[in-house]
């Protein structure tokens, strides 16, 4: 009876694990993965099995700005050891397969993104790193005290970024890859300002992260993740899913770790001449929890060479400033787009600076432009990149997302004419960002105009005057993939064939000098008043 009992109450353990795993749509792969990796013996994965298959080893990792803490390879070393460490619990013989489900759903299950956070938290203590972050307990959903250090964040989002990158080159099947991590001063920066008091007495334009000595409590750190940043958690799962994954589907001369060295960084330092770099790219995509996510980390990850250019539709530098310029290489594009301005303020050149003012913003839509004399659209973000980041989207008050108006084509006299340009939020002729005609010039208004998008400063010490600036450079990135992009293509082939037909003159009209409109004007002025007899 007893024996019966506890038969019957592990089978229904195991009943309730692999529900929980089905749910996730991950059991087929956890089984494949579990076959490959355990003993057949003791049915159980050796740890020593397991920390390999998430070990990650890199060899000199390059960083674009900060420069890279001695302890940062040392963290990557522990990374797959902390993970089995932390969620797989083993027996005697290793982890048997309900431990070792119930270890895929601690890092990959629904969970909360407030829960997810505090396991990426415990992660990067767990790797061996100093740091005076404390939990009240073991349990997922336990409070986090203490503070983090701004050397602290970018080693975080630079583990993040890590365990991203590695996953998404085991996805393209290369295996191994060198670690080149982009600069993200503008997230930690964000972090900062968010979570300390310093921001009125820090000089954003030039600062050192590993020169701010000042502590980040975790919990308004946790508050400024969950606003600013709720797909990071994303980067872990991601890297778990594809991990184990990888070592069920593949042999065992495939699943070394991965390892990097410096390598040639001519492709990145050649993508990152655009305003859209790999860290600001990855910043925006941090905000999104939808497919446009996918499409931005294109961008970071491009699979062949100039692949992720692909999606810039627009360039000042490469096709020209201005309206008319701009139209004509978005119009036909329904879909979400990326406008990124990079802009000076006019005296910032009288010092002599070069990147003392300089400034990026954003504006992410979810429709195409179109040419019309008011507001449109149904939702968007708009985004301060540089030197800060914040990300401000739809308040739910006023629906003035985008407003793109050209000339009329035709000459119709208006009494009080609508302004050219681009505009987002607040109302026409005082909208939050402006750009003018010819793209020279944009203009950034105080939140309290727009009532559109959420509060707060597109760029550094903004006041309430509106704040005029030489535009730089513009892009437009459109992230609606393949379709958008084919139904663009067809609207331009249109356009030009109907252009051509326009073009075209009928020789035989003309073939008959008495039928042709210039003898009947000819005729009307050499003899006006002569009566000319009608053809009927």
């Amino acid at each position: 009876m007893g024996a019966s009992s506890s038969t019957d109450q592990v089978s229904r353990e195991q009943q309730e694990v692999e529900s929980l795993a089905a749910s996730t749509g991950a059991l087929p792969m956890l089984q494949k993965a579990f076959f490959k990796l355990s003993d057949p013996q003791t049915k159980a994965v050796p740890l020593k099995s397991l920390k390999e298959c998430f070990c990650l080893t890199f060899a000199n990792p390059i960083s674009e700005a900060s420069p890279v803490p001695e302890c940062f390879p040392g963290l990557l070393s522990h990374l797959g050891s902390s993970i089995v460490d932390l969620f797989f619990r083993a027996g005697e013989g290793g982890v048997n397969w309900i431990e070792f489900l119930r270890g895929y759903i601690r890092c990959c299950g629904r969970m909360s993104v407030s829960i997810s956070l505090n396991t990426l938290y415990r992660l990067y203590a767990a790797t061996g790193v100093p740091t005076k972050v404390e939990f009240e307990s073991d349990d997922a959903d336990s409070k986090i005290s203490g503070s983090f250090t701004p050397t602290d964040v970018l080693m975080l989002l630079w583990m993040c970024w890590t365990m991203l990158s590695d996953s998404r080159n085991l996805k393209s099947s290369e295996g191994k890859a060198k670690l080149d991590l982009p600069d993200i001063n503008h997230l930690v920066l964000s972090a900062v300002i968010s979570c300390t008091e310093i921001g009125d007495t820090l000089n954003v334009w030039d600062f050192s992260i590993s020169g701010l000595e000042v502590q980040l409590p975790a919990g308004k750190l946790h508050m400024w993740a969950l606003t600013t940043a709720p797909s990071l958690t994303n980067c872990f799962t991601q890297f778990v899913h594809v991990r184990l994954q990888k070592c069920g589907t593949s042999e065992e001369d495939e699943l070394q770790p991965s390892s990097s060295s410096a390598g040639d960084i001519s492709s990145t330092e050649a993508h990152d001449t655009h305003i859209l770099t790999r860290g600001r790219a990855w910043a925006i995509s941090l905000t999104l929890r939808n497919s446009l996510s996918e499409e931005l980390l294109k961008v970071c990850f491009p699979k062949d060479g100039d692949g992720a250019y692909e999606n810039l539709l627009y360039r000042t530098s490469l096709h020209g400033k201005g309206l008319n310029r701009f139209w004509s290489n978005i119009e036909g594009y329904h879909g979400p787009l990326l406008m990124l301005i990079s802009a000076s303020s006019r005296n910032d050149h009288e010092g002599g600076g070069t990147n003392v003012g300089r400034w990026v913003i954003g504006v992410l839509t979810l429709q195409g432009f179109e040419n019309r004399d008011m507001f449109y659209g149904s939702s968007g973000y708009l985004y301060s990149l540089s030197p800060i980041f914040h990300v401000f989207s739809h308040s739910g008050k006023e629906k003035n997302f985008v407003y793109s108006h050209l000339h009329p084509t035709s000459r119709v006299y208006e009494p009080q004419p609508k302004p050219v340009g681009i505009g987002f939020g607040g109302t026409v002729g005082n909208e939050r960002i402006s750009v003018d005609e010819d793209f020279a010039k944009v203009t950034v208004r105080h939140h309290a105009v727009d009532k559109t998008y959420q509060p707060g400063s597109l760029i550094p010490n903004q006041g309430f005057l509106p704040s005029e600036a030489l535009v730089l450079e513009v892009e437009v990135w459109g992230l609606g993939g393949e379709k958008p992009k084919e139904e663009q293509s067809a609207y331009k082939n249109r356009e030009q064939l109907f252009t051509q037909q326009r073009r075209k003159v009928d020789l035989k009209t003309f073939a008959n000098w008495d039928d042709s409109p210039e003898k009947v004007m000819m005729d009307m002025v050499s003899a006006p008043n002569r009566v000319q007899r009608e053809a009927r």
